[in-house]
Parts: structure tokens; sequence; C-alpha cells
């Protein structure tokens, strides 16, 4: 068994990691046969060139190879576990609200795909601001560096889990 670099890996939780390997199973069964025939479909049309439909659904299984490709490599470099319970320290999984840059911002620390159908901001805790925050305790300042080489103060004010 290879080891997967720390960089490479993405923490999420059970819910998460099923949900994600659901959407890949379908996707690379139901959803491969369902674009072949619609591309087959459409290539019945004639001419394709001029056919819009033929065109759209090769983008379209273009776009689903892509998120099985992603799908893949996530689930392949997935850590599964819980988001700690520990609201003392900032941590993947947990919301924190903060005060950057003299901003109020209130986002979740790990990855867009463990929030679901939540309209929260995600920061990976590889991003600057993630690994700025991740394992500070509440009140804790910290700050990162910009691409620029700006310097943002950061505050972390509050710790919950995400329901």
């Amino acid at each position: 068994m290879t080891e997967t670099p720390t960089d490479d890996v993405t923490w999420l939780t059970q819910e998460a990691y099923d949900r994600l390997q659901s959407e890949l199973e379908q996707l690379s069964g139901e959803g491969r046969t369902e674009i072949a025939h619609k591309i087959e479909a459409a290539r019945e049309e004639g001419d394709l060139k001029e056919n819009g439909g033929y065109h759209a659904a090769r983008e379209e299984q273009g776009q689903q190879e892509a998120r099985i490709r992603q799908l893949e490599h996530l689930l392949r470099n997935a850590k599964v576990g819980d988001a700690s319970s520990n609201t003392d320290v900032v941590s993947p999984g947990l919301i924190v609200h903060a005060k950057v840059a003299g901003n109020d911002m209130r986002f979740l620390l790990g990855n867009r795909e463990i929030a679901g159908q939540d309209d929260l901001d995600v920061f990976s805790e590889k991003s600057p601001l993630g690994a700025a925050v991740n394992g500070q305790k509440v009140g804790a300042k910290t700050s990162y560096e910009t691409p620029s080489g700006k310097e943002i103060a950061v505050k972390v004010l509050k710790i919950e889990q995400l329901s």
C-alpha cells in the first residue's frame, strides 16, 4: 500500500464520504449509460457539425468524466472521521467566526464537500487563511500573508460545529 502525501489528504465526515461514493457510483454507472444514449440519439439526427444536441451531450459527457475523476481522487485521498466535538480549538469540519482584516467572517474549515448543500464559505486548512486559524483557540490573534506580500490580521471569535 502506498502512502498518500499529507498535502493531498482531504478530511471528510463519514456522511460526506458516503454521499460522494454514492454520487461516484451513480455517475460511473447509470450516468455514463444515460450520456451514451443522449450522444447516440443526437448522432442519429444527422450532420454532427450542425447538431447542437450532439455537441451539448458531448460537453455534458466531458463535465461528467471530469467530476468522476475529481471524486475518485478525493475519495482515494480522503481521511474519514468525525469533526472534532472540541470547539475550543479550530480544526477541519468546524465553523469558524473570525475577524479577518477588520471584517467579520463565518466559514467552514475543510472542504466544500463537507458542507454539502449549506451555503457557507469554505476554506481549506491548506489555504493561507485556513492554515493561519487551524489549531488556534478562541481569542487567538494570528495572521497570514497574501501572494502580494500583504499581512492580513485574523482573530478567532467563535468556533462551532457544523449542524
